[in-house]
């Protein structure tokens, strides 16, 4: 423990260093799409409903890391929204937890009718996944042609004065023709797209080298188009993605680059599945079930949150791991299981 938390400290950390102030809370390993970079072509088996964790019991976990210092919370999936009652869990999680930093990371495809409610509770942002802005691409990614849906649900969210940042995976030979696309909306609605590369997730992955596209060459493609500049990370803590203004231009660049240029050394996460388990690396299979700790009326909050400051200091560097598998997937879980 020479440079992370103690023991006895009342927060998080590990054995490297690492405070941990960011939670990805996945509600549900259930999804609308099927993702050509997500769930492939997999023969997905979801979670039993009565494997779930029920809002209470997350309501309770997040009450136990709070005090822990987790000043972040991101809801995922899945897709959060599939999920019945996630709107009133949102609601029932501001109100327990005033100070918290609430994002949303979705598919946009059912956000729509949310996002007077999101604005209402102070939701700090929508990541909203969109890789294509072409109808025929967007349903040959996702396997649905609900780009209609996400535009519309987007639109409702900027007039309610939500922000809103792009997440695009970055696909050799599709994001490159869609690079005019981005930065034309980037500068139209003043929003971030960040661009992320395609990491060799799932067992049954799509991922290969001819697919694999490396922000470094977005960039490229992007400087000639416009002046890129360093732009400091609007996150209290930071983040995985590097963020550069245009020059003359509204809106905002960004890259997070997982296997070209990793940021395992300053990674301030921790998973909980939805049914229950805690992951510390998305890119490490290795899972700590808390289910039947959260549901067992005879542990205590201080019996978890010893637990869990066990089991940080023994957080991995994702890297090694990916490293170590090189060209293969680096887990077998599917990402709408982690949580992302």
């Amino acid at each position: 423990m020479s440079q992370g938390q103690t023991s006895s400290s009342p927060c998080l950390g590990d054995a490297l260093g690492r405070s941990i102030h960011y939670l990805r809370l996945s509600v549900t390993d259930r999804c609308n799409l099927r993702c050509t970079y997500c769930q492939s072509n997999a023969v997905h088996e979801f979670i039993p409903h009565e494997h779930i964790l029920h809002y209470e019991e997350i309501l309770r976990f997040v009450n136990i890391v709070h005090r822990l210092g987790i000043e972040k919370v991101r809801l995922t999936g899945g897709e959060p929204f599939v999920r019945k009652g996630c709107a009133d869990f949102l609601f029932r999680l501001r109100q327990q937890f005033p100070s918290l930093d609430i994002r949303i990371t979705s598919n946009g495809t059912l956000l729509e009718e949310h996002a007077a409610l999101l604005k209402r509770i102070r939701v700090g942002a929508v990541n909203l996944s969109l890789d294509s802005f072409d109808a025929a691409t967007f349903a040959s990614i996702t396997g649905r042609n609900f780009l209609p849906q996400v535009l519309n649900a987007l639109e409702k969210l900027l007039a309610e004065g939500v922000s809103v940042k792009i997440n695009a995976v970055a696909l050799r030979g599709i994001t490159e023709r869609e690079i005019d696309n981005f930065l034309a909306f980037a500068n139209t609605y003043g929003v971030d797209i960040r661009f992320i590369e395609f990491m060799p997730m799932g067992s049954s992955t799509l991922w290969n080298k001819q697919l694999f596209c490396p922000v470094s060459e977005l960039l490229t493609l992007i400087g000639q188009r416009v002046e890129l500049r360093p732009s400091p990370s609007d996150e209290r803590f930071g983040g995985p993605a590097r963020m550069f203004s245009m020059t003359g231009k509204k809106g905002r660049i960004g890259v997070i680059s997982p296997l070209s240029n990793h940021f395992c050394h300053t990674c301030n996460r921790l998973r909980l599945t939805s049914e229950g388990a805690i992951r510390l690396c998305l890119f490490d299979d290795q899972e700590y079930a808390l289910r039947p700790m959260l549901r067992d009326p005879a542990v205590e909050d201080a019996e978890i949150a010893a637990y869990l400051r066990r089991l940080c200091q023994t957080k991995p560097l994702g890297y090694d791991r990916l490293r170590a598998k090189k060209e293969t997937a680096v887990a077998h879980s599917v990402m709408s299981g982690i949580g992302g």
